[in-house]
Order: structure tokens, then C-alpha cells, then sequence
């Protein structure tokens, strides 16, 4: 039997292979004497490391959840809290994979569309701005 696995899943196998691709692009510059570019190396590879962190982020309400016991109440509990947590947490990475929209390996479904705009007048708009959805 084969599993679907979730869209988000591949979209964040995309964002770790265009990190790596970044840095390693990043560190095959030479830039010398030019600090213009030593400058873009090194901001570069800062970028990277900010964008693994959050990747780390996002999955960090699964390790703090931890063992709540072997009880089937606790169990329903610990998922329902980390997918809360993820929930909301998931619309940063899927921003970050949007500014690779250009690589050959992006899914044009992966595009996002603003849904503000789609009140109608006289129509209460949410306070926040509103979340994206994906098309």
C-alpha cells in the first residue's frame, strides 16, 4: 500500500534542496579583494541559516509536545496541540518556498492567492490580514 504524502511535505523537500542549492553557490564565490560580493556571500549564507532556523521553528511543537503517556486521551491531546501549533506556523514556510517560484521545480499550484479581496461590500473583513490560501 502507497501513502499520498502531504503536499506541505514536498514543499519543504523543495525549500531544504533550493537552501542547499543557495549556499552552495553562496560558498563557491571567490570574492577577493571585492568586498561588494563578500558582502552578498555573506548575506547569502545568513539568509540560509535564518531559513533552516525557521524550518527548525516549525517543527519544534513536535518536539516539546514529548510523551504525554500511552493513554489514547493523551495521545489525541499531544496531535491536536502540535497541529494547532504547525497550523499556524505553516504559512511562514509556505512564503518562503513562494520566493523560489522561478526554479523549474516549483509546482505552479503552489502559487497563493490573496482572498481580502473577495468580500463582498458591507461584508465584515477579518481584522488580520487574511491568510492566504493555495490555488
Amino acid at each position: 500500500m502507497t501513502t499520498m504524502r502531504d503536499d506541505f511535505e514536498v514543499k519543504v523537500e523543495f525549500l531544504v534542496a533550493r537552501l542547499g542549492d543557495d549556499e552552495k553557490t553562496a560558498r563557491a564565490l571567490k570574492p577577493g579583494k571585492n568586498t561588494d560580493l563578500a558582502g552578498l556571500q555573506a548575506r547569502v549564507l545568513a539568509d540560509v541559516e535564518t531559513k533552516r532556523r525557521l524550518l527548525s521553528w516549525m517543527y519544534e511543537p513536535q518536539e516539546k509536545v514529548g510523551d504525554w503517556g500511552n493513554s489514547f486521551w493523551s495521545g489525541v491531546a499531544a496531535r491536536a496541540i502540535t497541529e494547532q501549533w504547525m497550523g499556524m506556523r505553516r504559512p511562514v514556510i509556505e512564503e518562503l518556498v513562494l520566493s523560489y517560484a522561478d526554479h523549474p521545480d516549483f509546482h505552479p499550484e503552489w502559487k497563493l492567492i490573496e482572498i481580502a479581496d473577495q468580500y463582498e461590500p458591507g461584508e465584515d473583513k477579518p481584522s488580520t490580514r487574511a491568510r492566504a490560501r493555495t490555488v
